[in-house]
């Protein structure tokens, strides 16, 4: 066999292009070479990263913000088992990852245990609890139907990754199957039952004071606009989750932002005799750490059936979060706040006014009221220096530009005092691994290399990325790292102190960031709080990839858990 023969090798990557994919990510492996080899023949562009998890990070990246599959491509056992930290937060924020890695050869498969390289008893057992759905393809002509099945599972709503795997001599084997061209996988997304939106609409129309919280499936949905005329027409204060960022705008007069973590505003959203959860399973992190504590009616929007009512009994709506908030919003549509909804099944008389529903305008005031309240406790606790460094990143950073944040102090206030303005907010705050915010900006800008992105991270997450500088550099990637060196593991020192009156483990030694850039040809500085406006800005301003280091102690706001 010459290396111009087609392969099952080249029908993967045949499949993967007729399916709609433009870039892959990965790194190579031993079982897998077929598989790369193919790339070479084909139009994908290939952006290939040092460390496999750093490549599934860059892939999910790629995925939300071109909102559609993207594949990685990795080898057997090692590699593959390295995909999975990433895997768990592409599953957790939603991102259609199509994991591609190979297998030992046929024969071995079913837990013979021949002793082949990379040979694990049951690679598929341990994908099962971390991805969607798993494929395999046992012959060439397999490949293009468990792709395509593969790819329409990514895309079903909730999206999320998933993972086929192909035996090694079937990636070698030649291809008997003429050039795929024709493959298609476009899931229908779940449209919203006429009887629930019909009763979710009368609870909204007569309710006196209701309340909106947007999850990130308000975001993946492409559902800002139904969300907003939704919430006008209920003069409906609107808070987002941290996956939901963006969802709402920021400074709109209704707008609670996003101060989950705040007291002031979980009692609010616990006040709401009717609560609209949209594209949200209230997990921890959108519960106040599961304090919250509805008194009033619970109405939750949902593509994920498992999380219907998973943590509070609601009224369950399963679907496609713009497809139900915009039949809510025609269902409403016209009438007035106070008013009843004349959905059909609900009662009638419209225009009439609900008893004791707050006047029109009064959301507006309330929302301002809770933000003043959270606004004052801040001030309470000296967090100047805190605020200064948040406020000087988000006006360096252009309107328009992507962010990605690690697990560290300063995206922790990102989270809630962060306005993403036109462009996004994204962490890793679904699974909460370390080392997401590097790779994922370069998966970002793979996808837009012209507009600069932020990546921001800790001394103790940047370790986990420092291979991918190498990447940075190769591809010439317009990210901007912004790194926040105090020293260690900043949070769980503080975690750990406030549990135990002293921190062990958390004190790594950090090395000379700016130096180590350097030695990759990447452009560093090193900055303070009081430059940081203006050095971070003239990094993001620069051609290709660059280094910022910040050396600063940043501390939490006190937590306002009961």
């Amino acid at each position: 066999m010459t290396r111009a023969e087609r392969t099952g090798g080249s029908v993967a990557v045949e499949s993967l292009t007729a399916l709609g994919a433009r870039t892959v990510f990965g790194l190579p492996g031993q079982h897998a070479l077929a598989l790369f080899d193919a790339l070479r023949h084909s139009a994908l562009e290939y952006v290939g990263l040092r460390v496999e998890n750093n490549a599934a990070f860059a892939a999910d990246a790629h995925a939300r913000v071109t909102g559609g599959v993207t594949p990685l491509l990795v080898s057997t056992g090692p590699g593959a088992l390295l995909t999975l930290p990433a895997l768990q937060e592409a599953a957790a924020a939603s991102a259609p990852v199509l994991a591609v890695g190979s297998q030992i050869p046929s024969p071995g498969l079913g837990g013979a245990r021949k002793g082949y390289l990379h040979e694990l008893t049951d690679q598929q057992a341990v994908f099962h609890t971390v991805v969607k759905s798993v494929h395999t393809a046992r012959s060439v002509s397999q490949i293009p139907p468990a792709l395509a099945e593969a790819w329409a599972a990514a895309l079903r709503p909730p999206y999320g990754p998933v993972w086929v795997e192909i035996p090694q001599d079937v990636l070698l084997a030649p291809a008997t199957v003429p050039p795929v061209t024709d493959l298609s996988a476009v899931p229908d997304r779940p449209a919203p039952r006429g009887e629930l939106v019909a009763e979710a609409a009368r609870l909204l129309a007569e309710a006196r004071s209701p309340a909106i919280l947007a999850g990130g499936g308000v975001v993946r949905s492409g559902a800002r606009d139904a969300l907003l005329a939704l919430a006008e027409t209920l003069d409906a204060p609107v808070a987002t989750t941290f996956g939901g960022k963006g969802a709402f705008p920021w400074e709109h007069p209704l707008s609670l932002q996003s101060w989950l973590e705040d007291r002031h505003l979980t009692d609010f959203l616990e006040d709401a005799d009717v609560l609209l959860v949209a594209g949200s399973g209230l997990g921890e992190l959108s519960s106040n750490y599961h304090t919250f504590r509805p008194r009033g009616r619970l109405v939750q929007i949902e593509a994920d059936p498992g999380k219907l009512e998973a943590n509070h009994p609601a009224l369950g709506i399963h679907a496609d979060a713009r497809l139900a908030l915009t039949a809510l919003h025609e269902a409403l549509d016209g009438t007035a706040p106070g008013a009843r909804t004349t959905a059909p099944g609900a009662p009638s008389a419209p225009g009439a006014p609900a008893a004791g529903r707050r006047a029109a305008g009064e959301g507006a005031r309330a929302a301002a009221a809770v933000l003043h309240r959270v606004r004052d406790r801040l001030a309470a606790q000296d967090l100047d220096r805190e605020q200064r460094v948040l406020g000087a990143v988000r006006e360096a950073l252009p309107d328009d530009a992507s962010s990605f944040w690690d697990m560290t102090i300063l995206g922790y206030w990102a989270w809630s005092a962060f306005d993403p303005r036109n462009g996004a907010l994204h962490s890793a705050q679904g699974a909460g691994g370390l080392g997401y915010a590097f790779p994922a900006a370069l998966g970002a800008a793979a996808a837009d290399r012209v507009r600069p992105v932020l990546a921001v991270s800790g001394d103790g997450g940047a370790m986990y990325s420092l291979a991918e500088l190498a990447t940075a550099r190769q591809y010439d990637l317009p990210v901007t790292w912004l790194i926040v060196d105090d020293g260690g593991y900043g949070i769980l020192r503080s975690y750990m102190t406030d549990a135990f009156g002293t921190a062990t483990g958390t004190e790594p030694a950090p090395p000379d960031f700016a130096a180590l850039a350097g030695s990759f040809g990447v452009p560093a500085v090193h900055t303070r709080p009081e430059s940081l406006r203006e050095d971070l800005a003239a990094a993001l301003a620069a051609p290709g990839p660059s280094v910022v280091v910040l050396s600063a102690e940043l501390r939490m706001f006190a937590p306002t858990h009961r």
